[in-house]
């Protein structure tokens, strides 16, 4: 499932994936929170908590995930990804330059630093 994060400052989504997310997740908290942030107006500054309760993902899930990729690039921020997990963190790592925005990878117990760098919003060119 994924949860979402609370007491974030405006301006700023966040979520934590706990065990096996599929394509439902998605579909019932993710996409409704970015549509919500676009129809608003805002730039989609996100941070993303794939901790020690991740499992995996399904096929689903990723082509969810990749789907999000058709949102227009103007509306993305920020994106703030959060994990110990190396492996997710290398790949991601090596495909920041797809990303329409600004990525950064933060360990776990950076939490509180990724969510300050995602609120302070996009640099602007």
């Amino acid at each position: 499932m994924i949860e979402s994060l609370h007491g974030l400052p405006d301006g700023v989504i966040g979520f934590r994936a706990v065990g096996a997310i599929d394509a439902s997740d998605y579909v019932g908290s993710l996409d409704p929170a970015i549509d919500a942030a676009i129809d608003a107006g805002r730039k989609v500054n996100l941070v993303y908590v794939l901790g020690d309760e991740f499992e995996r993902y399904s096929l689903g899930a990723l082509w969810q995930d990749a789907k999000l990729e058709g949102k227009p690039a103007h509306v993305w921020g920020r994106i703030a990804l959060v994990t110990d997990h190396s492996l997710i963190g290398e790949v991601i790592h090596g495909i920041a330059f797809l990303f329409p925005c600004e990525l950064r990878i933060f360990a776990v117990s950076a939490l509180d630093d990724a969510i300050a760098w995602a609120a302070e919003g996009p640099k602007e060119a």
